[in-house]
């Protein structure tokens, strides 16, 4: 096959499109996927509740999700979350971006897909008006998030309710 430049893919024809509800149940395997590979062991079913969350944040365009297409099998996912703080002086709207569901198929990794729909995720949040972008990111993925001008922000603390 011929090397796709635009995507630096050899042998393949990856195709890039926004999530719609004709994808949302193979996304929302993916997403399954990733929260298991990255170590969650919990016995419990989040089918339901995923398909609740972005069905209702895709409707009000407070979710978005970008999607790596090899032929008719989904091999990347992105996701950004909008939500809206208390305004402060570096985000004056207090819009921000919340990365999620950032997973590429094993047999597709190292290829420049994760950065192309973060990329896409990204001008996504830029367009919303957000002022920042944040993830809690899982240490595969640190690299990638640092390479694309991602800071570590040694304040951030989490309480587990």
């Amino acid at each position: 096959m011929i090397k796709n430049i635009e995507h630096g893919v050899m042998g393949m024809d990856i195709q890039y499109r926004r999530l719609t509800e004709k994808e949302l149940d193979m996304f929302l395997e993916m997403r399954i996927c990733q929260l298991r590979e990255e170590g969650a062991t919990e016995d419990l079913d989040l089918r339901s509740a995923l398909r609740d969350y972005y069905t209702r944040h895709m409707a009000d365009g407070t979710f978005i999700s970008w999607l790596a297409v090899d032929g008719d099998k989904i091999v990347g996912t992105s996701g950004m979350s909008f939500i809206e703080k208390p305004p402060y002086f570096r985000c004056p709207n207090g819009r921000i971006g919340l990365l999620s569901s950032m997973f590429t198929s094993k047999d597709y990794r190292r290829r420049g897909i994760a950065k192309e729909l973060l990329s896409r995720v990204v001008n996504e949040a830029r367009e919303y008006g957000c002022g920042s972008v944040q993830i809690t990111a899982s240490d595969m993925g640190v690299l990638l998030y640092t390479d694309f001008g991602f800071t570590k922000n040694g304040n951030f603390m989490q309480l587990q309710l």
